[in-house]
């Protein structure tokens, strides 16, 4: 009895750590992306309005699981205000290295993304994220004066340490749900391109890597093959008690003829399901004798041609 309650605690114990918001797997974390306060014309929830929100990031490559999760905002010492994000959501779950949003509307009757709280627009605004734990994850401090309207408070690339202003030019445009710095190209790419203008080199690495796959394809089915009929020849000599090699070739053990590997081959194939109809598997084959009988005799048939005279 003693045994059984110990592993239904133990058990709950286990259900309790996956439910809250840790990733399965060590390394992994959760942060805070970026934040805008005043939204009047930039992105808009479900409900049409424009709030303001709270992005976090899964920066592991792992899933997370925000549900259990709390997010904590205060704008004044002492004046803390607490979300905790519900449970039974699917969408709680972020996939590796993707986003979720937040939004500090007030109403969270909305739904599990609509927060209790509302972002000050002229005081500091310090956003924590807590685990189910109440231990804290993440942190920052959206000072005030320093944003406009529509302007975010952003890490300059998803999960790095640096904070900058997203005032929506070209080069800092707020990014809600998505990346905060997008590469506009790759330098290994442009390198390359560099060297290889015209494209002769990739050309022939790419034709090299395929032929050598080949040979190495070809390399590895001949020896596989090499090794099964050895490994038949044996088992073959083993079943009939014989030792002697040139006795077991000469009464061909272990060589199976062309008929059986034909069947064997039209049996896969037939089991892979490529067969285009299915037949019966009895031929039954049965001689017609017919009577001679005048009745059915050509000389008696009435449809002679007349003669022309």
């Amino acid at each position: 009895m003693n045994r059984h309650i110990a592993g239904i605690f133990f058990l709950s114990v286990l259900l309790a750590a996956f439910s809250s918001c840790t990733a399965p797997g060590s390394g992994s974390k959760i942060v805070i992306n970026e934040v805008l306060v005043d939204n009047q014309e930039n992105f808009e929830d479900d409900y049409g309005v424009h709030s303001g929100w709270v992005e976090i990031f899964n920066t592991s490559y792992n899933s997370v699981n925000l549900a259990g999760c709390y997010l904590k905002v205060s704008s004044q010492p002492g004046d803390t205000i607490s979300y905790f994000i519900p449970k039974g959501d699917v969408l709680t779950a972020i996939s590796p290295r993707q986003h979720a949003l937040f939004w500090a509307d007030g109403a969270p009757r909305r739904g599990t993304f609509h927060t209790n709280f509302v972002l000050s627009k002229t005081s500091d605004n310090w956003v924590g994220l807590y685990d189910s734990g109440r231990k804290l994850l993440d942190q920052v401090v959206v000072p005030a004066g320093v944003l406009k309207t529509d302007q975010s408070y952003a890490r300059v690339s998803d999960g790095s340490d640096e904070w900058e202003v997203k005032d929506d030019s070209e080069t800092k445009y707020v990014t809600p749900s998505t990346n905060n710095q997008t590469l506009e190209g790759n330098p290994k790419m442009d390198k390359f391109e560099q060297h290889d203008s015209v494209g002769i080199g990739m050309t022939i690495t790419a034709m090299c890597v395929v032929f050598t796959g080949l040979i190495l394809l070809y390399i590895c089915f001949k020896m596989v093959g090499k090794v099964s009929i050895k490994l038949r020849k044996r088992n073959a000599m083993k079943a009939h008690n014989i030792t002697d090699k040139q006795e077991a070739k000469e009464r061909g053990l272990g060589e199976a003829p062309g008929e059986v590997i034909a069947a064997i081959s039209i049996a896969l194939h037939e089991a892979q399901g490529a067969d285009h109809d299915v037949e019966e598997t009895i031929l039954t084959i049965s001689r017609v004798k017919r009577s001679y009988s005048p009745w059915s005799s050509k000389i008696y048939s009435l449809r002679e041609i007349p003669h022309k005279k």
